[in-house]
């Protein structure tokens, strides 16, 4: 056992290891986003002219003239003075600003890729589960491919978890809101509405890390851990992920501070950006992962929690067929959460389902199944032991 041990920490550290070199070669190849340093507030006087006020706050033209509504070069030697609601028309400058700054940081053809990308990858393995395609081995082989393609080539950004944590960011820090990014957290929500999660489960670059990382500590038939692992109840699982998340919205708010930029884990793929306290706490997480499934998706993640409360309206998901079920809780056991327990005997609250396929998988009836519809309800004493 303890050769064993020690194959799953060699595994854990050239994968890290894999990670952390590989984004630091591609991020530096392909680049990636950079946030452009904004102001306080910008530098006025009503005898400045239109022109000046751009060149000492570094604005671009066309955020001038739109906001002034310019007609020419002429109109650049226009004075501030000359406009009514002048500081109004400062703070919006401002806005437009951070909008217009926030779109030159992206890289819109690698993110239109990426989303392209994505939609492919998950049309291959929603054909696959719902086929019971998906098996111990090529789920590794899927987590792995999708990691490297979503994190280490790609990048950090976007990401399911940044399009809520950012969204909430700009607004509370800038009053502002980003149009696009409340557009590329429409395309995830939506994903979750269509198939459960799928999003969560086989795109995100750091979701499909964990579960990778989980994944290394099981033997080759996945009924046996390498090293004890621990499923948290959902109670204290999903009552920290609330209060983590009104901790951070409420100091957002009131301090203009994003607790989340210095832990954020999708920056082991953009290593550059890491901080001391952020490489302790992703280490963490990571090395976390060994032992609990998925511990930032289920513990801190913003994405996982808007994304569980759609999960319950999800079309397509983990249905059990009871005429099928003889009651021996395979599934139950061989799922990395409480999810399938719950979903079985439908007793507590459902917790989050990555439909990960090892409920299908181990099924000796085939009475699991990953299907659209509402769950049937368990027989009165179906499971009564």
């Amino acid at each position: 056992m303890k050769g064993f041990k020690e194959n799953v920490l060699i595994q854990f550290i050239l994968l890290i290891g894999f990670v952390t070199v590989f984004s630091l070669f591609f991020s530096d190849i392909l680049g990636g986003e950079e946030k452009i340093p904004l102001p306080k507030s910008l530098v006025f006087q009503s005898q400045m002219t239109i022109s000046e006020f751009g060149e000492k706050n570094n604005l671009p033209n066309s955020v001038l003239l739109k906001e002034f509504q310019l007609e020419g070069e002429n109109d650049f030697q226009k004075k501030l003075g000359d406009f009514d609601n002048l500081e109004e028309k400062i703070d919006s400058v401002r806005n437009k600003l951070i909008l217009h700054r926030e779109g030159e940081s992206k890289s819109w053809i690698k993110i239109a890729i990426k989303f392209g990308l994505w939609i492919f990858i998950q049309i291959i393995v929603f054909n696959l589960i719902r086929r019971n395609k998906i098996t111990v081995k090529n789920r590794k082989i899927i987590y792995f491919i999708s990691l490297t393609i979503f994190g280490v080539i790609l990048g950090s950004d976007p990401g399911p978890m940044g399009t809520v944590k950012d969204a909430v960011a700009l607004f509370a820090v800038d009053g502002v809101i980003f149009p696009q990014r409340l557009a590329a957290m429409g395309i995830f929500l939506f994903m979750v509405f269509i198939a459960n999660k799928f999003i969560c489960s086989w795109g995100c670059q750091v979701g499909t890390l964990q579960d990778l990382i989980f994944r290394l500590n099981k033997n080759n038939t996945a009924n046996k851990n390498l090293i004890r692992q621990y499923k948290i109840p959902f109670v204290l699982s999903n009552t920290v992920r609330i209060i983590f998340f009104i901790v951070f919205t409420v100091i957002v708010f009131m301090w203009s501070t994003d607790i989340i930029e210095y832990i954020d884990p999708f920056k082991i793929f953009a290593p550059m950006k890491l901080e001391i306290i952020g490489m302790g706490f992703i280490g963490l997480i990571f090395i976390g992962s060994i032992f609990v499934y998925r511990p930032w998706c289920h513990l801190f993640c913003p994405f996982g929690l808007v994304g569980w409360f759609i999960e319950k309206i999800s079309v397509f998901k983990i249905c059990v067929d009871y005429d099928k079920c003889i009651s021996c809780e395979a599934c139950s056991k061989a799922c990395p959460s409480t999810a399938m327990e719950n979903i079985l005997k439908q007793e507590k609250t459902i917790p989050d389902c990555f439909s990960c396929g090892s409920c299908i998988e181990t099924c000796p009836t085939e009475a699991i199944s990953f299907k659209k519809g509402k769950r049937p309800v368990p027989p009165k004493d179906k499971f009564k032991k």
